[in-house]
């Protein structure tokens, strides 16, 4: 809507207290308020775009300050909240518990103490031309400061202020800028927790899953908020953020140890009142700094940010230029190249002592497959697992005299083949189980007897379908995958859909209460790509609209970690390489866009604060400098109110680093970019300093693979294709190599080297050859390319640092010879 003109302009017009009102404007904002009988109440907020000014909802100004006699309980829940079909969320999930129970207290749900809303009572303006508001309370003195941001004219500054004259527990909100109805909203998000463009009643599905807004006002804690940024879009188009100034939330490690889950700061999309509106509490009732005696003070900066260029842009905003994501990059450095750490992964992922590598006998079978030492129900230490197909098929075929091939690939072979269900009846087909139990004979998941149609995707129709990149001529391995994409085609719905899982005795669906939202119709592009049968695209097709429709474009994911109740997970980055994978194959622009909106939501499940800083901090038992260790760029295995996220903090499996190489590349927006360069660069301070495997969880810091040995593949599998995203990025399209399918289970990284790729317009395949090339620098990482006309060598160099670099190479036995790099550049050579 047009608003008139602002008469009170501060820096134009002197402000004197007998006005009636007083702004702030920019040639991008205005700002208002006016002075009523219960005080001074904001009547304009108007951004201009396209030359009108727009305003995101209805004004408003109040602030809300809440306190309490006593410290509130914010472990026990206020009431008893069931899913959709009327079940409890804990039930057989022991995980779970604590967290919902937590999660659904008064302090929570924002029902703690008793809240008093004002408006501010006198107005000033400093010297310095700030508005000043302050206001007298029964209980203490209320302040604060409010300026135009010269550097981003979007941007309000705001520092508020109570100071108490009783003793008593305290939690200070921002002030309501503007509340939006829920029926006038397009999208709102706590990065981290939730997005999405509808409301949602159900408080499971909204508060635990993220599947649509919470209609209700809870309260966030900051250990799984990704960016710190809650924000509401209006349909008018105008998004409305409120973003904490650096250094007032939780620092997650600091000198006296593991602070992640410190809770400083709460976060939410609706004021107290329950009307749509970002909104901070610092501190939060009950917690740290909230309790105060008498002449006790807090103090709280923060900003509001408003922009017409989407959702996404008030997100970068906050990461990139409130947060400082370069720093982060600037910082990274690698003590052990990448290249050279994939070297020594080989030979751990290789012994068989290491690697855990057990063999036994199932269903006729020798089979092979790595201990697996986790939690898995019914297992008495004797579980065993396989992990990524793709790459040890990459390492069997590009690695010379590996003893992959001679001793574990056909064991490994063979636990596939056991592992499918070829007995007949509604099963057939489909897998077994993802774990076997060497002493009871059983083939089980890791949570219930279920089996999950993604779980065919994974463990028959992806990993099937990567192998038999590296071996088309398998004609018993096709009628195994045909035996699995027959299953998966007679199980989908038919709005495209699937059931989430079945019970394996009764073969009911069960998991009721959520919808599959999830790539399992990647399984089904898996098969026609090696098939070629039409049914099979016409069926990923038909999940993958489906997906888009009540998935993607509503930011509603699903997990694929049973343990955890699917939780939304690392296979929302997975959902993106998928649709770009069905983009590739149909040429649909619906895909492509689908794809790009994934990897945005994505976004949402990486931190990207605090900035970390060059201070000193003792972790994995010796003095590190804090951003060697600092969880800016890592990913969550899951967020949200539930995941894991919450104690462990992010996980050292960047599967999507690939993945935003290829998003930056497509988009030319430089987050992706910058996002997969912080993950991938310099986190030698996870990696077990002999074995070279890094630890899963950040908490863990250096202790290596731990009951999870075959993590070792996965880390195989997204360095190799990290470092081969680069090289095409880096040469635009000169290095390039065809990719596979994405790896089961952990994210978007994609098996190579089944077929030749091409480097300066030559046909090469890739290669791996220890020792063959060695740099000077940790930074500088290798390829290699086995020419297909010559048999020389290409070797490509990849300088993965934000600076130049000056380094000495060596390739095979030649001459040692001096060379140079610009920040992130890449080289091509010819070798021996």
């Amino acid at each position: 809507m047009r608003i008139r003109y602002l008469s009170a302009v501060i820096g134009l017009c002197p402000f004197m207290s007998a006005r009636a009102d007083v702004g702030m404007e920019n040639a991008r904002l205005r700002v208002r308020w006016e002075n009523r009988t219960d005080g001074w109440h904001l009547t304009t907020l108007a951004l201009k775009s396209g030359g009108e000014w727009i305003q995101p909802g209805i004004p408003s100004g109040s602030i809300t300050l809440i306190g309490a006699i006593g410290q509130p309980d914010s472990t026990k829940p206020a009431g008893d909240f069931r899913t959709l079909d009327g079940g409890d969320i804990r039930k057989d999930h022991e995980f779970l518990r604590e967290r919902w129970d937590a999660g659904c207290s008064e302090v929570a749900l924002n029902l703690a103490g008793v809240a008093q809303e004002f408006f501010p009572q006198d107005a000033a303006r400093s010297d310095a031309g700030e508005l000043r508001f302050t206001r007298g309370l029964d209980c203490g003195e209320y302040s604060s400061t409010w300026s135009l941001d010269p550097d981003h004219p979007c941007d309000i500054l705001v520092t508020h202020a109570f100071r108490a004259n009783r003793d008593g527990f305290y939690s200070l909100a921002t002030p309501t800028l503007a509340t939006i109805a829920d029926d006038d909203f397009a999208w709102a998000a706590v990065p981290g927790y939730f997005q999405g463009s509808e409301i949602e009643r159900n408080l499971p599905l909204s508060y635990a899953y993220g599947h649509g807004v919470p209609d209700r006002p809870v309260i966030y804690r900051e250990r799984a908020a990704s960016t710190l940024c809650p924000l509401v879009t209006s349909r008018n188009g105008v998004t409305l953020s409120i973003i904490p100034a650096p250094g007032q939330s939780r620092r997650p490690w600091t000198e006296d140890g593991n602070h992640q889950e410190d809770w400083l700061l709460g976060l939410s999309h609706r004021n107290r009142a329950g009307r749509l509106s970002p909104t901070l509490y610092q501190p939060v009732l009950g917690q740290q700094g909230s309790a105060m005696k008498a002449g006790g003070e807090v103090r709280f900066s923060f900003r509001y940010s408003l922009t017409v260029d989407g959702w996404f842009a008030a997100i970068k905003h906050a990461a990139c230029d409130v947060y400082r994501l370069k720093d982060s990059l600037v910082l990274r450095e690698s003590k052990e190249a990448l290249s050279r750490r994939l070297e020594r992964l080989h030979s751990y992922s290789t012994d068989p002592v290491t690697s855990l590598w057990r063999v036994e006998e199932n269903s006729g079978l020798r089979i092979g497959a790595q201990a697996y030492l986790g939690s898995v129900k019914g297992a008495d230490g004797d579980a065993m697992k396989n992990a990524d197909y793709g790459a040890m098929w990459m390492f069997g075929r590009c690695y010379k005299d590996s003893p992959l091939s001679r001793s574990q690939l056909p064991l490994a072979l063979n636990f596939k083949l056991a592992q499918q269900e070829t007995a007949e009846g509604f099963f057939k087909g489909a897998v077994k189980g993802q774990y076997y139990l060497s002493k009871s004979g059983k083939w089980v998941e890791e949570w219930a007897e279920i089996i999950e149609p993604i779980g065919v995707t994974y463990y028959t129709l992806i990993d099937l379908g990567n192998i038999l990149l590296f071996e088309p001529d398998n004609e018993a391995l096709k009628a195994r995958l045909r035996a699995g994409a027959e299953w998966l085609l007679h199980t989908q719905k038919p709005d495209g859909s699937w059931a989430v899982a079945y019970d394996r005795r009764s073969e009911t669906e069960i998991y009721g209460d959520v919808m599959d939202l999830r790539p399992t119709f990647y399984g089904m592009l898996a098969a026609h790509r090696i098939l070629g049968d039409p049914r099979y695209l016409a069926a990923a097709r038909r999940g993958a609209d489906r997906l888009i429709e009540q998935g993607v474009n509503k930011g509603r994911m699903l997990g694929v970690c049973g343990d955890i109740r699917y939780m939304p997970d690392f296979a929302t980055a997975q959902t993106a390489q998928a649709l770009l994978d069905l983009h590739d194959l149909t040429g649909e622009r619906k895909y492509r866009d689908a794809a790009i909106l994934a990897a945005e939501i994505y976004v949402c499940s990486i931190y990207t604060h605090p900035i970390p800083t060059r201070g000193k901090v003792t972790a994995g038992g010796r003095e590190r400098e804090e951003w060697e260790i600092s969880q800016v760029g890592l990913g969550f295995e899951h967020g949200g109110l539930l995941g894991s996220a919450n104690n462990t903090g992010p996980i050292l499996l960047a599967s999507h680093a690939g993945l935003f190489v290829r998003m930056a590349g497509l988009t030319g927006d430089r987050i992706f970019l910058d996002l997969a360069r912080i993950a991938a660069i310099g986190r030698d301070a996870f990696v077990h300093p002999e074995t070279a495997v890094a630890s899963y969880y950040w908490k863990n810091m250096n202790q290596g693979a731990g009951p999870y040995p075959h993590h070792a593949w996965w880390q195989i599998g997204w360095i190799t294709d990290y470092l081969l995203a680069e090289a095409e990025y880096r040469s635009a399209g000169k290095v390039k190599f065809p990719r596979g399918f994405v790896a089961p289970k952990v994210g978007p990284h994609q098996s190579v080297g089944f077929a030749p790729g091409e480097v300066s317009g030559r046909k090469a395949k890739l290669v791996f050859r220890e020792g063959f090339v060695k740099a000077g620098s940790a930074s500088i990482d290798h390829i290699l390319a086995e020419d297909l006309e010559t048999g020389r060598l290409h070797v490509i160099l990849l300088n993965n640092r934000a600076a130049e670099t000056t380094f000495s190479l060596r390739m095979g036995e030649g001459v040692m010879q001096e060379m140079q790099m610009q920040a992130f550049g890449v080289k091509i050579l010819m070798g021996q």
